[in-house]
Parts: C-alpha cells; sequence; structure tokens
C-alpha cells in the first residue's frame, strides 16, 4: 500500500478483468458475523442444530435457484459455473461434513459449518493444480450463503443497486457477479479471489474492470470514496489526486478505444508484417465455451481439457455419454481440428467418486498419464469415445505429463487395445489419428528428440514447465514472485524443444498461458514457433501483436535475449525494443 501526501492511496492486487473505471465507491459486505462456539451442545439439541442447518441450506439453495431462473439462458459458462453452485449446496464434503461433525463434536451449526468450510479450503489450497485452487472460492461461496441464514445477516442484492458505482467487497460469488448490471456497476474489487477464479471469468465475460486478491485492502475504502480501478495492470487508487484523476481519465479513453479497435479488427488473421501466417487456437475447459472460440477468430481448439466433464459430473462418465460432448464440439468447430487431451485426474484433483491412497506430494504422483496408465479400464472408456468422435470430424489426441519414452510406448499399447475393442464392438470410428504428447517436464525436454520418434506433434505446456523446472509452488505466495515465463532457463527449455521437434519434422504448438501474452510473442515467434493455443479471450491482442511484428526482426532480437541471463533484463528489453507495438497498458511481466 502507498499513501501519497495528496493522501491518495495506491493498493496493487491481481487483474480480474481488463480495463478502466472511475466512480464512488459502494460497499457491500457479508464480512464480520460474529460466530460464537456453543460446546457442547446436549444431545437434545443435535437434531435441532442440525435441523437448523438443513433448513439454512434448503433457504440460500432456493435463492440462488431464483438468481439462475433471473438470468439470460445464453449465458453459456455463466450459468454452468451457478449450477455447479447449486451442486456444492448438497456437495458431501461441505453439507454431510458439518453434519457429521455437528453429530459427532456435539457443536453448534454456525461453528460446525465454519470448521468444515475452513477444512475444506486448507485441503484444496494444497492441491498443486490452479483450476482447482480457484475453486476452493466457490466452497467459501456457498458456504457464506448458508452462514448468513444461520446467523440471520442480510444477503447481498446486487440487483437492487440503482446507482453507477463500483462495488467494494471482501469477496463477491458468481452469482453475485451474475446479478452486476452494466448500466449501473462499473467495475469491482475484492479482497478475495484470482485470476483464474470464477468470478474473475464472469468479470471477463461482463468485459468490466475489475481488480481481486487486494488481501485487506478494501478496509481502507468509505462508501462513496473516489476509485479507480485499473484493471489490465491490478491496481486500486483510493480517493486519487487531481493529476492522478486526469491521467487515468484520458487512459480510459484510450483503452475503449484500444478495445474497439481490437473488436474490429478480430476477424482478421494473424499475419506478421512481413507475411508469416500463424495459427492461433483455443483452449477451452467446458462445451459452452465454443461458441466465444468462433467469436474471437480462433484457427481449431488446441487444447480440450477433458477432465472437468468427469468433476462436473461427479462420477466417470460413460463412452457415449464423452461421445456426445466430444461430438457436440467437433460437428462446431468443423472441419477446424479439435485437440483432445486425454483425463488429468488423481488423487491431486480431490475426486469425489474415487478412493485414492493420500499422497503427501500429488504434484509429484499418480497424477495425468500416470493416473491413466494406472487405471485401464478408465483410459480405455475415454480413447474408444475419442476414436469414435474422429468419425465425425478433424481430431488430434494428446496425452499430458509425459516423462519418460516407457510411457508413451504403454500409451500406444493401450490405444491398441481400445481398437481392438471398437472393432469386436462393430462400431464406426477413426483409430488414425494425429498423436501428440505435452512437453511440461524438465525429463521431456531433456529427451525430446526419442519421444518424436513416437508422436506426431508436441505441445509445450508452460503452466506446469515453469512449476517443475522452477520448483515453484503456484499457491505459495511466499514464492510466486519466482514464477516467470521469461525465465532464461524456461527459454532455452522451449528453444531445445523446439529445435527437437524441427530435427525430427513433428509439428509443435505451444497451449501455456505463457502464449496468451503478447509481451512473450516476438519471443517464441523469433524462436520459430508458429502454432499457439490459448484462452479465446487472449487471441484479439495476441493477432494484433502479431500483425505489427516482423519476424525477421524478432529472429535478431531473440539472439540478444538467449544472451541476457535474468528476467528483468529480458522484460527491459522486449518493453524498449517493441514499445511501440506493445499492447494498451503492457506492464511486462
Amino acid at each position: 500500500m502507498n499513501i501519497s501526501k495528496s493522501g491518495q492511496i495506491i493498493i496493487k492486487g491481481i487483474s480480474g478483468s481488463p480495463g478502466i473505471c472511475i466512480g464512488k465507491a459502494y460497499i457491500v459486505d457479508r464480512e464480520g458475523v460474529n460466530i460464537t462456539k456453543r460446546y457442547p451442545v446436549s444431545d437434545a439439541m443435535v437434531p435441532k442444530e442440525i435441523d437448523r442447518f438443513k433448513q439454512a441450506v434448503s433457504k440460500a439453495k432456493n435463492d440462488h435457484a431464483k438468481v439462475i431462473e433471473s438470468l439470460d439462458k445464453d449465458l453459456g459458462e455463466n450459468l454452468n459455473i451457478l449450477e455447479t453452485h447449486m451442486v456444492l449446496f448438497k456437495d458431501k464434503m461441505l453439507y454431510g461434513k458439518t453434519i457429521e461433525t455437528i453429530s459427532n463434536e456435539k457443536i453448534n451449526a454456525e461453528w460446525a459449518l465454519r470448521k468444515v468450510s475452513r477444512k475444506v479450503k486448507s485441503m484444496f489450497q494444497q492441491i498443486d493444480d490452479i483450476y482447482l485452487q480457484a475453486r476452493v472460492i466457490d466452497i467459501v461461496q456457498v458456504s457464506d450463503k448458508i452462514m448468513a441464514y444461520l446467523v440471520g445477516a442480510q444477503d447481498i442484492k446486487i440487483s437492487d443497486i440503482n446507482k453507477r458505482v463500483i462495488i467494494v467487497a471482501h469477496d463477491l460469488s458468481p452469482a453475485d457477479a451474475s446479478q452486476i448490471q452494466l448500466e449501473r456497476i462499473k467495475g469491482f474489487i475484492t479482497d478475495r479471489g484470482g485470476k483464474d477464479s470464477h468470478t474473475s471469468i464472469i468479470a471477463k465475460s461482463l468485459r468490466i474492470p475489475s481488480v481481486l486478491g487486494l488481501g485487506f485492502a478494501t478496509a481502507s475504502v468509505k462508501n462513496d470514496d473516489i476509485l479507480i480501478v485499473d484493471g489490465s495492470s491490478g491496481t486500486l487508487i483510493v480517493n486519487p489526486d487531481e493529476d492522478t484523476l486526469f491521467d487515468y481519465e484520458a487512459r480510459m479513453a484510450k483503452f475503449e478505444e484500444y478495445r474497439a479497435g481490437l473488436e474490429r479488427d478480430s476477424h482478421l488473421p494473424a499475419i506478421t508484417k512481413d507475411g508469416i501466417f500463424l495459427n492461433l487456437m483455443a483452449n477451452i475447459e467446458l462445451v459452452e465455451e465454443v461458441v466465444a472460440v468462433k467469436d474471437y477468430g480462433a484457427i481449431g481448439i488446441g487444447l480440450f481439457r477433458t477432465e472437468f466433464l468427469y468433476l462436473d459430473l461427479k462420477r466417470f462418465p460413460t463412452e457415449d455419454e464423452l461421445l456426445c460432448k466430444y461430438k457436440e464440439i467437433v460437428e462446431f468447430m468443423s472441419p477446424q481440428s479439435v485437440t483432445i487431451r486425454t483425463l488429468d485426474i488423481n488423487g491431486d484433483k480431490v475426486n469425489p467418486y474415487l478412493t485414492t491412497i493420500e499422497e503427501i506430494n500429488p504434484a509429484l504422483g499418480l497424477r495425468a498419464v500416470r493416473f491413466c496408465l494406472a487405471n485401464e479400464e478408465i483410459f480405455i472408456t475415454q480413447l474408444k469415445a475419442i476414436f469414435r468422435v474422429a468419425a465425425f470430424g478433424n481430431i488430434k489426441l494428446l496425452i499430458p505429463m509425459i516423462s519418460c519414452v516407457e510411457e508413451i510406448i504403454q500409451v500406444k499399447q493401450i490405444m491398441n487395445k481400445a481398437i481392438l475393442e471398437l472393432e469386436h464392438e462393430d462400431k464406426i470410428f477413426n483409430g488414425d489419428i494425429p498423436l501428440g504428447v505435452m512437453i511440461e517436464v524438465p525429463s521431456a525436454v531433456m529427451i525430446a528428440e526419442h519421444l518424436a520418434d513416437h508422436v506426431d506433434f508436441f505441445s509445450i505446456g508452460t503452466n506446469d514447465m515453469i512449476q517443475y523446472s522452477m520448483a515453484i509452488d503456484r499457491s505459495n505466495s511466499l514464492v510466486a514472485h519466482l514464477y516467470k515465463a521469461l525465465n532464461p532457463a524456461i527459454l532455452k527449455m522451449i528453444k531445445m524443444t523446439y529445435d527437437a521437434a524441427k530435427k525430427k519434422g513433428i509439428d509443435l504448438v505451444m497451449c501455456g498461458e505463457m502464449a496468451g501474452d503478447p509481451m512473450n510473442i516476438p519471443v517464441l515467434v523469433g524462436m520459430g514457433l508458429t502454432d499457439f493455443s490459448m484462452n479465446s479471450a487472449s487471441i484479439p491482442v495476441v493477432k494484433r501483436m502479431i500483425r505489427d511484428l516482423d519476424t525477421k526482426k524478432a529472429r535478431k532480437s531473440v539472439e540478444k535475449i538467449m544472451s541476457l541471463n535474468c528476467v528483468q533484463e529480458i522484460s527491459d528489453f522486449i518493453l524498449e525494443e517493441y514499445k511501440d507495438i506493445l499492447p494498451f497498458g503492457e506492464k511486462g511481466e
């Protein structure tokens, strides 16, 4: 927190969604509820406490259902998020454990709910998976709704706000965010949340500026304070002085002009100034996202994360269920390609319907392809569905977290078993589809040439590559500052992977988050990469960067960049070398 002589306060948080807004603060806060532990509760009171809890759940669930019913059915992923919350109201981890805690420990419902929700939160935060770390917010938000009824607190009614303001809250649930009316709410800030939270996803879809993860910064804000929310840089300014206000008003006008231009040009191809065509594809998690893929001008799906079909169902889906979901995507995208990544799930993803052995370090345990090889029947079911949908469209098969040649040999053996089963069952399928592996652990980089002998393409997963190479727990705020895509070690690993793919004559695509940051594009293009897959919303700004880029200059820049030995030097070089074409508000890493 930085407080100037004029009294303005500048606080750094996490960018929830880009853009700038200026307006008055409107505080909505569920915090501050005083919960007292009543221990012990008499045996006669236990059933009453359990009944109080059940009634609170029922009321909160009914309110949530009304929110869903009031929303536009075309909201796609936003509705999917809210419907996921409906399931959580009766989730075994939250609902069942709270009742069990009231009964076993003879404590009041409020204290039991708080105890269970904190335990679940702690468990999720230790999981080394960025998606599931973000899902802890869902648990907390559902718990808050139930708690409000237990303690008689008044719920937030975002939809009742009738003036143009910026929302200030300790947290906003997806249900809260979905009630935002764009003609009234300019933006919002929260103490909780992160860039991968569902609230952030909805903020981006609403296209309003937001800054999340401010800690306890919102305690510094009062109703009607003047706020500047810079969602692009993750900055909050409270009661700005005149010079700052004037500066940000100009920035805001410039950003709106810039964004309008991006949208006008989003249909244009990604061709560099010197005529090199680059392939920009999209990463998706849900079937509903395919509309955005088309809208943002992607030429295909470079990564379909299939595990979320399993997590949403709360059980292992059947072959036909998987086929149905895959077919929706493939037919919508046809004739463009869809790369389906096989199941990346295991004990570290809190699979509620699978009994697993607790692992001390699940990030290094039975995850991704290791889980699939250890659970052959589950793996074969998915492979059969993929081969069947390949008869209807352009499909590529991608295997995650390969660390040695033996694993890909085993995968191919199981693929052959799946094909034999399909032949025996006389089903229509296509078993002759491109096979790729994700390069995301250091060992895969070191043996990339050997792996290339067994596959048709590589897909670089920079998210895990950075984590495993730099020994960084992404959920640990003490070391998060080291998580940098432009680290020289990471750049050298990418170059090694590219060189191996080129030598062996196989395709290479980058599907990690690094590909969606315009700051990195000159480096990646300069190395020779031409195929990228990213979050759909990143495509227009990356396309703009590419159209202003000269590949000859980029190749020369990479020669210099690869000689530098720290992230700051590399970032400074890129900022200076490409200052005329970097996107609006680009601050580097």
